[in-house]
């Protein structure tokens, strides 16, 4: 499986994150060993990620990642530094896994370094000097740490500047094989080199220097035809074995033709595959600490209960071989019984051992070991063969106890480890099962729908956002839109003057559903809309204008006996599913939905539909209009309601 990024992958990187030339910097999150995560205000697009994953995988990947409440000190410190900041260029530095960032500040400009080599990290330059960094390390040929100048690694042979000359010349000083050659002094890396030898058909062991002058041409052009593609033409693809990513590239890879291909529509695509891909694979192989200690306990344990097991059945073997042979038995203890109290231990010792079924005896314990019916057994011959078997027997059943209680101990292991499986099966199910969020969009921070002919209407949440949707949004062509009811949202139609009277109603009718008429449940209300221009911070004299409200001077166009009903219900924008609360009008082609009205008793309605949307509940109740809501009908196809 690949490991890392190429030098090729970070070019068609650097030539993606282009496109965000021009937008701004937003939130930053860094966690764990490396993850930094910066948000991105895409003018048009809303907010798009740019994630440096595990310091060695930088892209943009297609959901937002589950990022820290608490900031970290690195990430407090690009926010206070970086806040808004425009991007400038992307750019690749030379042909190393290097990208720099420009961002442009009012009154400063720092480069955002992506180094995604040698373990990774990032870093922020001002004026050439180090600002911060994520790692802090000296090396042989510079240090990384701030306060320091910002030295570039080492430039190496770069293939889309070389010449054929230069290719030629760092292949008759290698002394490395023809394959070796490519990767190091060519810098293709291993990936690329093979892939020039397998189209040039030329023996990647080879002598660098032996390789012949038309076959350098003839490689030369490979690397040129590769290079050019993945600047020109790009075409990711990722290569499968056994269904799982085991490489990708910006270019189609005949060293490849083994493995099953899948093409991605960008470079980002393709790393986001794999490195979900990883993620899915190190769940499954991960094994909880304490699954970990109680299968190291039961192992344990299912050894001692098989030694007791094995023991307790070899005592009942010794015990019935003594009856078995039960002759030589009774003669040896009489024999050793009546010579031991005449003869000296040495003696004893010495007539016993002439006994071929004797095997040791020790007249300091009065023990002798002998072979009867094939079991070896020691006998206390102080005591007769009953006695004997008696005493191997009550062993055995001692042992047999102690096997029980160690089995009985086996078994609440083993429950206490089902137990525990099951509530991580049940944890698992319940994750693979979370909802998640859809795309998010800049307009999500307001209140928000589309009108019935496509236009947005935005209204503030509060005090704060009602002063920011006015002095940040409201544009000459757009509408404004109020209610008379106190603590209602200031309201904005965007392009609202080519907004036709349907529309105008609409957004009229949302402005007066999100103020406390809905909050004390009425059935109608009234609102009316203004242009641009009359709407003022400024008091008349002797007025003041709380935080969140506006002056509105000039003609007042009303629409009245507007219904304190909306609609929730899906919809598609910019390609992408979407959950909007918005007038019933908005949603005519719509297939879910449901239809809420104001109620006085609670109703966690937002719980309900979340999981009928498959939404994060907090989705549905950032859309809901204050107060408490009630589902009066419920539109969904017969087929998905019975599953």
């Amino acid at each position: 499986m690949k490991k890392e990024m190429s030098s090729f992958d970070v070019r068609s990187i650097a030539t993606e994150l282009s496109a965000l030339e021009g937008a701004h910097m937003d939130k930053i999150f860094q966690w764990g060993a490396g993850n930094v995560l910066f948000r991105i205000n895409v003018q048009g697009e809303g907010k798009k990620d740019l994630f440096f994953k595990d310091k060695k995988w930088l892209y943009s990947p297609a959901a937002k990642p589950e990022t820290p409440i608490q900031p970290t000190s690195f990430a407090t410190y690009l926010r206070k530094y970086l806040d808004n900041a425009r991007i400038g260029k992307v750019r690749q530095i030379g042909f190393d896994r290097v990208v720099e960032i420009e961002l442009l500040k009012a009154d400063s400009e720092y480069k955002l370094i992506f180094e995604i080599f040698g373990g990774g990290n990032v870093l922020l330059v001002k004026d050439g000097i180090i600002d911060t960094c994520l790692i802090q390390k000296t090396m042989r040929d510079r240090k990384v740490r701030p306060k320091e100048p910002y030295i570039w690694p080492q430039p190496r042979f770069n293939p889309i500047e070389s010449t054929e000359d230069d290719f030629v010349k760092a292949f008759k000083e290698s002394e490395a094989d023809c394959v070796r050659t490519l990767a190091t002094a060519v810098n293709l890396g291993g990936q690329y080199a093979e892939e020039v030898c397998k189209r040039t058909g030329v023996d990647k062991s080879l002598p660098a220097p032996e390789v012949p002058d038309d076959m350098l041409s003839k490689m030369y052009a490979q690397v040129k035809d590769i290079v050019n593609h993945v600047i020109d033409v790009p075409e990711t693809t990722a290569y499968l074995k056994d269904g799982k990513i085991e490489d990708f590239a910006p270019i189609r890879m005949t060293s490849h033709d083994d493995l099953e291909s899948k093409g991605f529509g960008s470079m980002s695509e393709a790393i986001d595959a794999l490195v979900k891909q990883m993620k899915d694979e190190e769940e499954e192989a991960y094994v909880d600490p304490e699954v970990e200690k109680l299968n190291r306990r039961i192992a344990k344990q299912e050894e001692t209960v098989q030694e007791y097991r094995e023991r307790c059945e070899e005592l009942k073997r010794k015990a019935e071989a003594l009856y078995t042979d039960y002759q030589n038995v009774t003669q040896l203890l009489e024999v050793l019984k009546e010579q031991s109290q005449k003869l000296t231990w040495e003696k004893l010792r010495e007539g016993a051992m002439k006994i071929p079924y004797v095997k040791d005896i020790d007249p300091s314990k009065n023990l002798v070991t002998g072979v009867f019916g094939e079991e070896t057994v020691t006998l206390d011959y102080t005591k007769g063969l009953d006695a004997n078997a008696s005493d191997i027997y009550q062993q055995s059943k001692d042992i047999g106890e102690k096997g029980k209680h160690a089995e009985d101990a086996l078994n609440e292991s083993r429950a206490e480890l089902a137990k525990k499986e099951k509530g991580i099966a049940k944890q698992k199910a319940a994750m693979a099962g979370k909802a998640q969020p859809t795309k998010q969009f800049w307009f999500e921070r307001f209140k928000w729908f589309f009108t019935s002919e496509g236009k947005l209407v935005i209204a503030g949440r509060d005090a704060h956002t009602n002063d920011g949707v006015v002095k940040k949004h409201l544009k000459e062509k757009d509408l404004y839109c109020h209610t008379d009811i106190h603590g209602a949202p200031s309201t904005i139609i965007k392009d609202g003057a080519s907004a036709s009277n349907q529309e105008l109603r609409e957004a009229c009718q949302f402005a007066t559903a999100q103020s406390k008429g809905w909050v004390g449940a009425v059935s109608e209300g009234s609102a009316y809309w203004v242009y641009p221009d009359q709407v003022s911070k400024t008091p008349n004299p002797g007025e003041f204008v709380p935080r969140g409200a506006f002056i509105i001077r000039g003609k007042r166009n009303y629409e009245y006996h507007l219904p304190l009903e909306l609609i929730v219900g899906e919809i598609e924008y910019q390609g992408t599913r979407k959950v909007m609360c918005g007038p019933a009008s908005c949603f005519k082609d719509c297939e879910r939905y449901f239809v809420i009205r104001p109620a006085k008793n609670k109703n966690r309605i937002s719980g309900e539909m979340a999981k009928r949307f498959a939404v994060p509940e907090e989705e549905i109740s950032r859309i809901l209009p204050p107060g408490e809501s009630e589902i009066v009908r419920e539109v969904w196809p017969k087929e998905e309601a019975e599953e």
